[in-house]
């Protein structure tokens, strides 16, 4: 028998990682937001740039020159445009996101896909319909 002392288990601490950005310091860095036209519905996205003035992509709204930049669609100066967030913030005004069953904290785009996935839904069911006698 052996008199050694029992040895201890070889277990690695975790090692602390730097945790990402939260999305909320994302959100409120001016930046990243986007802009529309009040008088034509053109929404200048930094992400995106505008070919056709030759902005490129990565270029924030703030940054764009007032006096020389115009909407691309209708000629409007920068007083016509106004924020409307980043990208992939939820629709709805703050005040409203908690109500509607969850469906005022979706995306513009989750909102279509649930909208349209019932409709084709719907139709698939109709299209059911014919099976029976």
């Amino acid at each position: 028998m052996s008199t050694e002392p029992p040895s201890e288990p070889l277990i690695e601490e975790p090692k602390e990682t730097p945790e990402p950005p939260a999305a909320a310091a994302v959100e409120d860095d001016p930046a990243s937001h986007r802009f529309e036209c009040r008088s034509c519905g053109f929404v200048y996205d930094p992400g995106e740039g505008v070919k056709k003035l030759a902005i490129p992509p990565g270029t924030p709204f703030v940054e764009l020159d007032p006096v020389g930049f115009r909407c691309p669609v209708c000629r409007s100066r920068v007083g016509a445009f106004k924020d409307i967030g980043p990208r992939n913030k939820p629709s709805g005004f703050e005040e409203n996101l908690n109500f509607g069953l969850g469906v005022n904290r979706l995306t513009p785009g989750q909102k279509n896909v649930l909208i349209f996935g019932g409709f084709a839904l719907a139709f698939a069911f109709f299209l059911s319909l014919y099976s029976l006698r």
